[in-house]
């Protein structure tokens, strides 16, 4: 456990004075210092107590007989990155998982929602993230979730949590805040359970997480802002971006593994001008794939550089900036004294290769591999066995009946739009046979279904989608479903359908591909139907498998599970299925599967 500033400083002071040694010496690296903005060269960092305790031209006073002394080689010292709001279950893996994954590509900080969770286990389940966060070698922050159910009445998860809850979480020692405020109807009229988790939040000096996922910058959305959600990460455009920041939130820009949306935004500051400061990057979801395979923030300050950003700023975004909006600008972003020595040292700034890592003081990564293992995280049996179907599921569950007489019927359908979070509401005019819904796979139409997991009630909720692309029988199912986390099976083919929601039944929840009867792929996922028990790179490798074998079904959209994930979540317009049935979330309330 780190010691406090004030309690390390003694041993700092002494350190810049020469009057005992430091731990660690970085010796001729060029200092990017995220504060003036500067790039300064042949800097020394002398590191004591895992804090920064000297960084300036020569360190050579501070180094004695057990220094350990770090060549730099003039590579870029940069301060360990900040991702300022994810999920971990995104990832499938465990806190534990997820950063030993993330380590190698620099990332020393995190700020995470555990709202999927809570959705299934409640306060149990938030409190075991919190305190396996806390035991981990770099900044893992939890923010408390904010809706569980996201949006009341739309949805029914597997818990509840209210503002007695959120009350005793700021109490907690590695709560940093509240989780992103997904009911923004509620907020804007003036709900009081919302108003309260927010109070709660601020009484105890801690930022509240925004999520504003409509498209109306009018009223409600000034109205959402005088609520007191601090940030947004919901934003698509630069408007959107210009948007949150005049009224004094941060505009949080996201690169998950499927959502895209620093480029358009990030115009507001190349193209309009508007002070970086007030902008922060962020990851939002990220699967295992993308994290082993591709980066993490590292990625991400790659990809806002080749958006038209200067290094340092994008760097800022990642670093200072995060620290700042969480309060932590003494403890963490930058490499100044005091400061937790985390940082990263890089020959590039642009391509930024993470050569090394060091995290709280010790090197934790080089090039691209852990320099210590990090030991599992158990996972009480509480946390598992939580897929309760209630039946064995059979293709007749998933027939849609269409109304007496018809022989076709205008269907709402779900659109995907690639790489972003938001769908669309399409109709689409279906044939019926012997009274029931038929699909159109020649233009793209196949059906979803949401099962209920968490009661064991049986329900099945069916609907249509279209945007995947699937060209063969087929059905794809996953008990990671946000936010409520029943069950998504989305198919070209019944008999698919049922065989792929009862072996997730079978073995505890996951992700499983069916096509023409048979198992192309599968992800087990035990702990609450949303992570795994297995290595990170164990489970990027099953997740690939998936990718795959999706692809040879005729899937070819971007990251197309993760669109899949998403298409129950209720709060983000404009169309979603839910158990309550098919939502329209741009007026907040259940629609007619069939028009007229």
């Amino acid at each position: 456990m780190m010691k406090p500033w004030f309690e390390s400083a003694p041993r700092l002071v002494d350190v810049a004075m020469s009057r005992t040694p430091a731990d660690t010496v970085i010796r001729d690296v060029r200092w990017v210092n995220v504060h003036s903005g500067e790039i300064i060269p042949a800097t020394d960092i002398a590191i004591a107590a895992g804090r920064f305790a000297y960084v300036g031209p020569d360190a050579s006073h501070t180094i004695g007989d057990k220094t350990r002394v770090i060549d730099g080689n003039g590579r870029y010292a940069v301060p360990g990155l900040c991702d300022a709001h994810m999920h971990v279950e995104s990832g499938m893996v465990t806190v534990t998982e997820f950063v030993r994954a993330v380590i190698p590509h620099g990332t020393t900080s995190m700020f995470i929602d555990p709202h999927e969770i809570a959705n299934v286990l409640g306060m149990p389940g938030v409190r075991l993230m919190h305190d396996e966060a806390a035991g981990l070698p770099i900044n893992v922050y939890v923010q408390m979730p904010s809706c569980v159910p996201s949006a009341p009445g739309l949805e029914n998860g597997g818990a509840t949590l209210g503002p007695d809850d959120v009350k005793e979480a700021m109490a907690w020692p590695n709560i940093i805040g509240l989780g992103e405020m997904m009911n923004f109807p509620g907020v804007i009229a003036s709900d009081a359970n919302m108003l309260a988790e927010i109070g709660h939040t601020q009484a105890a000096n801690k930022t509240v997480g925004g999520h504003y996922a409509s498209k109306d910058l009018g009223k409600p959305f000034h109205a959402y802002a005088a609520g007191g959600p601090a940030d947004d990460h919901e934003g698509t455009s630069r408007e959107d971006a210009k948007a949150r920041v005049r009224q004094g939130m941060r505009a949080m820009l996201r690169l998950g593994s499927a959502w895209y949306d620093v480029a358009a935004q990030v115009k507001a500051i190349t193209e309009d001008g508007l002070d970086s400061r007030s902008f922060v990057l962020c990851t939002d979801d990220s699967h295992s794939g993308t994290l082993v395979n591709d980066g993490h923030m590292n990625r991400v300050v790659r990809h806002a550089i080749a958006q038209g950003l200067k290094p340092i700023t994008a760097i800022q975004m990642a670093t200072l900036n995060t620290a700042q909006h969480f309060g932590l600008e003494r403890e963490l972003g930058s490499i100044t004294p005091g400061r937790r020595a985390d940082l990263i040292l890089t020959s590039d700034l642009v391509e930024l290769p993470v050569e090394t890592v060091i995290g709280q003081g010790e090197i934790l990564a080089e090039n691209g591999s852990l320099t210590g293992d990090i030991p599992p995280y158990d996972y009480p049996a509480t946390a598992k066995n939580t897929v309760r179907l209630g039946k064995k599921l059979a293709a007749s569950d998933f027939d849609i009946t269409a109304p007496e007489g018809a022989n076709a019927v205008d269907a709402r359908v779900i659109g995907v739009i690639e790489n972003q979070a938001p769908t669309r509401a399409l109709q689409h005019s279906l044939p019926v046979e012997n009274g029931i819904v038929g699909m159109d796979r020649q233009a793209d139409v196949c059906q979803i279904a949401l099962v209920e997991r968490h009661r064991a009630t049986g329900k099945v909720v069916n609907a249509f989608v279209s945007g995947f692309g699937y060209d063969k029988p087929c059905a794809l199912a996953s008990t990671v479903a946000h936010d409520s986390h029943h069950m998504i099976v989305v198919g070209t083919d019944k008999r698919d359908m049922a065989l792929a929601a009862n072996r997730l039944g079978e073995v505890g929840g996951g992700v499983v591909l069916f096509s023409e009867g048979r198992e192309l792929a599968l992800v087990r996922l035990p702990i609450a139907g949303l992570m795994s028990d297995q290595r990170a790179e164990t489970v990027a490798d099953e997740a690939n498998a998936l990718i795959a074998a999706m692809q040879s079904c005729g899937c070819t959209l971007n990251n197309a599970y993760m669109q899949h994930s998403l298409l129950a979540l209720v709060v983000i317009p404009d169309l979603r299925i839910s158990d309550v049935g098919l939502i329209d979330v741009t007026q907040f309330a259940p629609t007619e599967l069939f028009v007229g």
